[in-house]
């Protein structure tokens, strides 16, 4: 069976042809032959000049306004827990009972001694009176008004000594009554009812925080610090934020900014590091004494160049991208980085310009003086 002829003409069919990425196109050599000569097909950008933010984080350790270790004053049983662990509880609110019968017992000694000293002065009194116009008659000599004397000054220090010990009674007495010294969270309560506890227990009985406000401690560099000092003061446009901004463990960015409070004053010598503190309001109670998170302080750049990250090429120590000219010849040139911002990075030198066309990205597959067929990444088919 042969077949009918056709009138398609083999020669225009498919030019020109995507091949994985690549441009096939036909020209014409001076013999009039056809070459094949392929083409890049790459997305392209224009460096545009805005605002920009880069950042620096720093891993934080979170801790209440204040933080008290509740510790018994005075040896005892614990008779009574009066809160549960994560309470919020007020100040002067109390929190446990110690067995006070001992030190009530002791209370009671020193108030019986209290009243034999005021017996004892009185008994000098009285005598000191009696001599007294016997001494005004040289009935009896001076040194026996002498002796009355002291005996009385003794009978007045020792009832000084007996009332000192009855108001060291009455306040071990009050320290059998554990209370909150600030508002705050009750935190881990080791100690059962019935457990002995002291004044040296190697921990305490709980904690106490106020979480009103949080205070997130982290660590930064000497070379950082000296650039933080620098930036803080800074007017121009490299100026540091004055707030800082936390990032949970979870990932999510706190609600509340804060802002630097405080420094250590001096290197760690063993570190090379110096301690900061950040201050954030709290007012949902969300962060408690012993949350994690990042602190992130941000530098402000408000009008530079910019280029996308995948658009830098490396060779060796020094950054590069491919400009297009009108032909669409690739370029490359160098580029010195000042910085990321997002998915960004900060141009410094002058080598590009605002407005002109670069490669976005595949730029490992290009050479310098290649030819390429750009389209912009958002109208792609």
């Amino acid at each position: 069976m042969r077949l009918k002829n056709s009138s398609i003409n083999y020669n225009l069919l498919l030019v020109p042809i995507f091949i994985i990425g690549s441009l096939v196109n036909y020209s014409c050599d001076s013999k009039g032959e056809q070459v094949k000569v392929e083409t890049l097909s790459l997305p392209v950008t224009t460096v545009k000049r805005d605002s920009a933010v880069t950042t620096f984080e720093y891993l934080g350790a979170i801790e209440g306004k204040v933080n008290v270790e509740i510790r018994p004053q005075v040896e005892g049983l614990l008779d009574e827990i009066h809160v549960d662990e994560g309470d919020f509880v007020e100040k002067g609110q109390l929190l446990f009972s110690i067995n006070s019968l001992p030190y009530q017992e002791r209370l009671k000694n020193a108030q019986a001694a209290v009243e034999v000293e005021k017996a004892k002065l009185e008994n000098a009194r009285i005598e000191l009176e009696r001599l007294q116009p016997l001494i005004d008659h040289e009935v009896i000599s001076e040194v026996q008004m002498k002796t009355a004397e002291s005996n009385y000054e003794v009978a007045k220090a020792s009832l000084a000594q007996a009332e000192a010990l009855k108001a060291t009674s009455q306040i071990d007495v009050q320290f059998t009554q554990i209370k909150a010294p600030v508002s705050g969270y009750i935190g881990l309560i080791p100690k059962r009812v019935g457990n002995l506890v002291a004044k040296g227990d190697d921990e305490p009985v709980t904690t106490l925080s106020d979480i009103s406000q949080i205070y997130v401690y982290f660590a930064m560099s000497e070379s950082n610090y000296l650039f933080y000092k620098k930036m803080k003061e800074d007017s121009t446009a490299r100026r540091l934020n004055p707030h800082v901004k936390l990032i949970l463990a979870d990932g999510t960015v706190y609600s509340e900014e804060g802002v630097i409070d405080a420094d250590a004053g001096q290197i760690d010598r063993t570190t090379g590091a110096i301690t900061l503190r950040a201050k954030f309001d709290n007012p949902n109670k969300l962060l408690r004494s012993g949350n994690t998170g990042k602190i992130i302080l941000e530098q402000i750049h408000p009008d530079v160049l910019m280029v996308p990250q995948k658009s830098i090429t490396k060779v060796q120590d020094k950054n590069f991208v491919f400009t297009l000219s009108a032909d669409s010849t690739a370029e490359r040139k160098e580029v010195q980085i000042n910085g990321k911002a997002g998915g960004n990075f900060i141009i410094k030198n002058n080598n590009i310009s605002e407005g002109e066309t670069i490669i976005e990205s595949g730029v490992h597959k290009v050479k310098d003086g290649m030819k390429v067929e750009p389209y912009q990444q958002t109208s792609r088919p």
